[in-house]
């Protein structure tokens, strides 16, 4: 039986965050590293999750600032 992979589950778990109003816009997400321990995963894995959310844009990254959630208003449709 196939399981979600964790980039994807652990993405979704951000847009849920982001869906619930529990993050919003330019909250600043942890550190790939800091994720990572949370979630238990590799450093790789949260980076394919920020590229996904990336690609997807749920996040904004800033150089020497961090990841901040973008306006969902710019991104998310209503259900």
């Amino acid at each position: 039986m196939p399981t979600t992979p964790d980039y994807i589950r652990i993405a979704d778990d951000v847009i849920a965050g982001v869906r619930a109003k529990k993050l919003k816009p330019e909250d600043k997400l942890p550190s790939i590293a800091e994720m990572a321990a949370d979630y238990k995963v590799g450093t790789s894995t949260i980076q394919m999750v920020y590229v996904r959310l990336e690609a997807l844009r749920v996040i904004r990254r800033h150089q020497g600032k961090g990841v901040f959630i973008a306006d969902p208003k710019l991104w998310m449709r209503e259900p």
